[in-house]
């Protein structure tokens, strides 16, 4: 613990704001944001190209570049989002980087760190219980329809859909919650709950909106949050302190972490690292239309996160000659995404062990013809010091802007919005809507809502099985939801679930507890 607190006095955070948990873990109390201290530090996000199903290293990238800023004496700090226990014991495992650039204790924050999922799951399962005991006792509010779910913090296809006394109901996974998305955009605890009590439960016989502050549990809700407010703070392995608070997913969620979490450290560091979920089209576009907005500060250099791995793999799309010039299309388009915005970037290449130096070379040279900033990391194998060119690159590339270029304005109708966003970012020709979504456009009409698109991470498009850069196809919104707590409207598109299944091998099937009680995963 002795390391712990030595990094949070080297920030400046006072320990009346400190509670520190065992092992080398603390909460942050966001009381500490109306301190004096305002380093005003400058932001940077890591996001990505279309990845494979593992990923390409985000968070990896993010550590890395870090430690290495830090080894440089420039006082960087981590703004991550926590991981979901769906992916750690479904397909891609843990979410606190790997090798030599990793958070520790890496297998507590990877399961239950301290409660904040569990706190979360908790409130919302109390607000569907909420609505079901009204329900039982009389109905007073004319309830019609339920749209609130279940939640749960696991990957279980059986729970998708269910039957109880009071009617059909589902589950959703908790990093889908309109809660977590809520509690990662509060600005205080009164935010909190002002948003908690708009939340949207349902609707009326009079087709009227139900809200969740009408059944008088939002104190109770605040309750079990009282805790889950406040940011982790852990460390890497080279000892850069990391903020890690709250995780929706960037495919059925905004896929950022806490504006708390990130307003703290730009108040007490001189740059904060923080990474949006997938690539450019879900979490960096929604961390720009979504985060933005709230935190007041744009970013002042993206990283670009791309592997010969992923680049390959949407090369041998339709093709069978020269596979990496043809992939390179898709990094390209993530590429003019973040330059859609007016930002400046660095493509960074996270290199393994089974990467052929002329393939390197080859996306090296790519970059440099087009005058694109681009370096290798290799911070797995090497640590802080394998992340130095990059830190170095990213520091040469910092430019602070007050102006940018959004994909749409705020005042424009949902339809046009979600337009601009398939047609300007995933490339699509058009929008289809269901006959449900229409109703709900209809039902909202001119509404000022931030748009959040649920899709597919692994395609530019709506269909997994688009790679590339895909051309002449339409999205399709099965549905859009409206999350009037977090301000969003969630759409939907064809086919995407908000609650994973397991595959045919689950990461649980190599997973242990030694003999000393260790844990390994």
């Amino acid at each position: 613990m002795d390391k712990l607190k030595s990094t949070i006095k080297k920030l400046g955070i006072e320990s009346k704001y400190v509670t520190f948990y065992p092992n080398e873990k603390a909460k942050i109390n966001i009381k500490c944001l109306e301190s004096d201290k305002n380093k005003q530090g400058k932001l940077i996000l890591v996001t990505a190209m279309t990845p494979t199903a593992k990923g390409e290293g985000k968070t990896t990238i993010s550590i890395g570049l870090c430690d290495g800023l830090n080894l440089l004496k420039q006082g960087a700090i981590l703004a991550l989002r926590e991981p979901s226990l769906g992916p750690v014991f479904g397909l891609k495992g843990g979410a606190v980087g790997g090798g030599k650039t990793t958070l520790l204790p890496g297998a507590e924050i990877n399961l239950h760190f301290n409660g904040d999922f569990h706190a979360i799951t908790s409130a919302h399962n109390l607000l569907s219980a909420a609505i079901d005991n009204h329900l039982h006792f009389g109905n007073n509010l004319k309830i019609k329809e339920v749209y609130w779910p279940r939640a749960i913090d696991m990957n279980d296809r059986a729970l998708r859909d269910i039957e109880t006394i009071y009617g059909k109901r589902k589950f959703i996974i908790t990093a889908a919650s309109e809660i977590m998305a809520i509690l990662a955009l509060s600005i205080s605890i009164d935010d909190l709950r002002s948003r908690l009590g708009d939340i949207i439960i349902g609707i009326d016989f009079d087709d009227n909106y139900v809200y969740a502050k009408k059944l008088n549990c939002v104190e109770g809700l605040m309750v079990l949050l009282k805790e889950a407010i406040n940011p982790n703070i852990v460390q890497s392995y080279y000892g850069s302190p990391a903020l890690i608070h709250t995780g929706p997913f960037a495919n059925v969620a905004h896929g950022c972490s806490s504006v708390f979490g990130t307003l703290i450290g730009l108040k007490y560091a001189n740059f904060v690292v923080t990474e949006a979920g997938f690539g450019s089209d879900l979490g960096a576009e929604k961390f720009m239309d979504i985060k933005v907005p709230i935190i007041k500060k744009n970013p002042d250099c993206v990283v670009i996160v791309a592997t010969i791995q992923a680049i390959k793999y949407h090369g041998e799309y339709n093709n069978k000659e020269n596979i990496l010039e043809n992939g390179l299309k898709n990094l390209a388009a993530h590429i003019n995404n973040i330059k859609q915005f007016n930002l400046p970037f660095v493509v960074a290449i996270n290199v393994f062990d089974t990467d052929k130096k002329e393939d390197l070379e080859v996306v090296s040279k790519w970059c440099e013809v087009r005058g694109y900033p681009c370096c290798e990391s290799r911070g797995f194998k090497q640590g802080a010091k394998g992340c130095l060119d990059l830190a170095r690159m990213v520091m040469d590339n910092c430019v602070h802007k007050d102006e940018i270029k959004g994909i749409y304005d705020i005042h424009d109708l949902p339809s046009q919005k979600i337009l601009q966003i398939a047609q300007k970012v995933y490339g699509a020709t058009n929008v289809e809507f269901s006959k449900r979504a229409a109703l709900v456009l209809d039902k909202i009409g001119n509404l000022d809502y931030q748009v959040c698109i649920a899709k597919t991470p692994l395609s530019l498009s709506g269909d997994a099985t688009l790679l590339n850069v895909p051309e002449d196809f339409n999205l399709s919104i099965s549905n859009i939801i409206v999350n009037n707590g977090s301000k969003l409207l969630v759409c939907l598109t064809k086919g995407i679930v908000t609650l994973p299944g397991l595959g045919v091998h689950p990461r649980y099937e190599d997973m242990k507890l030694d003999k000393k009680g260790n844990i390994i995963l």
